[in-house]
């Protein structure tokens, strides 16, 4: 939870107006990144699917990926030595340490949140859901504070890698606007916690009526 911080709108002029990064990608590159990860088919969503496309998507940018995501595309999330990573290489194809720390098929939808269908081992008590029961308890005490959820989006952040921190922001657009569609940016992180479910795998569940295909 740490990498991603809280939203700052003085950040985007840093983000837009930055020559470059540490991956050594250029101010074009980046302009055209930032364009194609434009959050599109954004709509109005239920407090509850706010709620679990949030947590599920901090969840997948808290992990270590070096590629670019595309929409559609199945990702696999593991929990392998204490830390999270994603992969567009199945638990089949890896050994079977990996497929001991698979938490889910998470995929980037067209309005920049994730989505994430369990694995089995999310069912069982095991270092994987121990993990994501650690992340869950953390998204809950982010949201004890009397700031609106878009105040504790994460938006920008320099330390993160170059994906993780475009995808950051295109998930903080993206909800921004839902927010707004829906009337909720009035709500704040205390209200929003009394919406949580209990602690256990709800939030990773995707309501059927929330694609934008």
């Amino acid at each position: 939870m740490s990498k991603l911080g809280k939203y700052n709108p003085a950040n985007r002029a840093i983000a837009e107006k930055s020559a470059g990064n540490p991956e050594g990608k250029g101010l074009n590159g980046f302009l055209l990144d930032w364009y194609r990860s434009e959050p599109r088919g954004v709509v109005a969503k239920s407090r509850r699917q706010v709620l679990a496309e949030f947590f599920t998507s901090m969840l997948v940018l808290s992990a270590a990926f070096k590629y670019k995501p595309v929409v559609g595309v199945p990702n696999y999330l593991y929990y392998i030595g204490g830390q999270w990573s994603l992969s567009l290489i199945g638990p089949e194809e890896w050994t079977r340490e990996r497929q001991s720390g698979f938490a889910g098929t998470c995929v980037l939808q067209r309005d920049m949140t994730w989505t994430i269908s369990p694995s089995g081992l999310l069912s069982e008590a095991n270092v994987v859901s121990d993990a994501v029961g650690r992340f869950y308890d953390a998204f809950a005490k982010m949201l004890s504070t009397d700031l609106t959820l878009e105040e504790v989006l994460p938006f920008y952040v320099g330390r993160m890698p170059y994906y993780q921190r475009l995808y950051a922001s295109a998930l903080s657009r993206s909800i921004r606007k839902t927010l707004t569609l829906a009337d909720l940016a009035f709500m704040k992180g205390y209200d929003w916690r009394l919406a949580l479910p209990e602690r256990n795998n709800k939030l990773l569940l995707r309501e059927q009526t929330c694609s934008a295909t």
